[in-house]
């Protein structure tokens, strides 16, 4: 953001900045999502484990293989984690993940018929859900009102003045609730994910 937009922050309250940022986010960016590719609700909670330390480009290349060998839930529940981690190793943190991704399969089958829960806390149960990812699910998946805080949502809102200082993704989350349109959430994070990445990147001094 330019210096006009940080004496804008400076002079309005947090909540009708906010209407601000989300009023040029929506002109800017129209056509907003989420970027990794997924066709059930399943997929998207494996690829965003796997986005971890990742982009989302390489995910997307990794779990078409992934899918060509396990393509339900059950056969992923299955499948030897051995397998599994060899799939997802150009990911990085291949054990971890793949640990993660059998276990919470495992669950999906064994507590929910192999759906995906949709309630924020069971989310938070399944093995290698955050807060992060299941906001992600809840927004993208069910349409409920969810934040996500990742990397580029807590760099922006610091830098445009929407919260003051705070690098805690928890902490930045419980911030956001208190000033963005649950209805805008989802998409509002989505969007500072296509700032983040075409114009305030981290490198850049605002």
């Amino acid at each position: 953001m330019a210096r006009a937009e940080k004496q804008m922050a400076e002079q309005m309250p947090l909540k009708k900045l906010a209407e601000e940022v989300i009023r040029r986010l929506k002109e800017e960016y129209p056509d907003t999502g989420c970027t990794l590719d997924y066709n059930q609700a399943w997929k998207l909670l494996v690829s965003v484990r796997l986005a971890a330390q990742c982009t989302d480009a390489r995910v997307n290349v990794v779990v078409e293989k992934l899918y060509e060998e396990f393509p339900d839930v059950n056969a992923l529940a299955e499948a030897p984690v051995e397998e599994i981690e060899r799939i997802v190793h150009p990911c990085g943190l291949g054990r971890s993940k793949a640990r993660d991704i059998s276990a919470c399969m495992k669950m999906l089958r064994d507590e929910y018929g192999g759906n995906v829960p949709d309630d924020f806390e069971k989310l938070l149960k399944l093995p290698g859900v955050g807060r992060k990812s299941a906001n992600l699910i809840m927004g993208d998946v069910f349409g409920k009102p969810a934040i996500v805080t990742d990397t580029h949502c807590i760099r922006l809102v610091n830098r445009i003045g929407l919260v003051d200082g705070i690098k805690e993704p928890a902490k930045v989350e419980k911030e956001l609730w208190k000033i963005i349109p649950p209805q805008e959430g989802s998409d509002f994070c989505h969007r500072l994910v296509d700032h983040g990445r075409a114009v305030c990147t981290a490198r850049t001094r605002p």
